[in-house]
């Protein structure tokens, strides 16, 4: 790629990243943790295409991931857990395991974070030490594939080192406070995996608050999380995590939080049902935030998180 092609501006919209970027059978690597900077309007994308046959992986796999499931358009995850915090964990996620629909591959968090960091070096493993004696190395792989292999320090013999596979996502996709229209990202707040996960990538959606001008990004350059040449595309959508949290900007939604939970857990029609009010009826995800309780709502949220910091 060349330096032209890189500056390039990359703004679109999510529906022509998610048709440009996310295939079926893709390895795709979520970003944001838990109810935090969730990169919604893309997941939302994603589930209207239908992209199915898809492997997410990540630390904490939440909402996007369930409805995914819910919906029978992943075969695969790989990640430390999948809740929402205090509102309670995945069911859709959880009964998909339970009932031998889909294939999940624990690891902590440190170790997703790990698998992305040898992705990222261009390696095909990396060494950890923190999974021994846990019960994640008790378990036999959930397919048919290794999950790691132990070996002697080879410069302390006797001591042990677990090796875990490397992780290379064909997308990723996050949500940041802000970008530019080149793809230089100022993320404020909580990091978790996503540097390492977004370096790691063959192509990367973000989508952001606010798109300010590259001025301000040379003017300010400490500021950047991460340069331009990691972004393959660039989304401008403000209320864009919701219903989940966004440093800075708002606190998550937890009345709507329950209600999807209420339908997940409920299932089969009630499941339907949320999915077609909130996602499949509504063209874009402007729509949606309609839907969920229009400006009255966000100054809500918004004002919480004012009163936060």
């Amino acid at each position: 790629m060349s330096e032209g092609q890189k500056r390039q501006n990359k703004l679109m919209t999510a529906e022509e990243a998610v048709r440009r970027y996310v295939s079926d059978g893709a390895l795709v690597g979520m970003g944001g943790q838990s109810i935090g900077r969730s990169a919604m309007c893309i997941y939302h994308e994603m589930i209207r295409q239908r992209k199915k046959d898809l492997t997410l992986v990540g630390c904490n796999l939440s909402i996007p991931m369930d409805m995914m499931v819910g919906l029978g358009l992943v075969r695969r995850t790989e990640c430390g857990t999948g809740n929402l915090e205090r509102f309670g964990t995945t069911h859709s996620w959880r009964k998909a395991i339970e009932q031998g629909k889909l294939v999940n591959e624990d690891y902590s968090h440190l170790a997703m974070v790990t698998r992305f960091l040898g992705g990222e070096m261009g390696l095909p493993f990396m060494a950890i030490q923190s999974l021994l004696g846990s019960d994640i190395l008790a378990k036999k792989a959930a397919s048919t594939g290794k999950k790691y292999e132990i070996i002697d320090n080879p410069w302390n013999p006797g001591e042990k080192v677990v090796l875990l596979p490397s992780l290379n996502p064909d997308v990723s996709i996050i949500h940041a406070q802000k970008a530019d229209e080149t793809g230089n990202l100022i993320i404020e707040g909580f990091l978790a995996h996503e540097p390492e996960m977004i370096r790691a990538s063959k192509a990367v959606i973000v989508s952001c608050e606010e798109v300010v001008p590259s001025d301000e990004i040379r003017q300010y350059p400490e500021r950047t999380t991460i340069p331009y040449v990691y972004v393959s595309a660039v989304v401008h959508q403000p209320w864009g995590a919701h219903p989940t949290s966004v440093y800075r900007c708002y606190t998550h939604d937890a009345e709507h939080m329950r209600e999807y939970q209420k339908a997940a857990r409920e299932g089969g029609e009630a499941f339907e049902a949320y999915m077609e009010k909130y996602i499949f009826s509504c063209a874009n995800f402007d729509e949606y935030l309609e839907k969920v309780g229009g400006l009255r709502k966000y100054n809500r949220l918004r004002q919480e998180m004012v009163e936060l910091l």
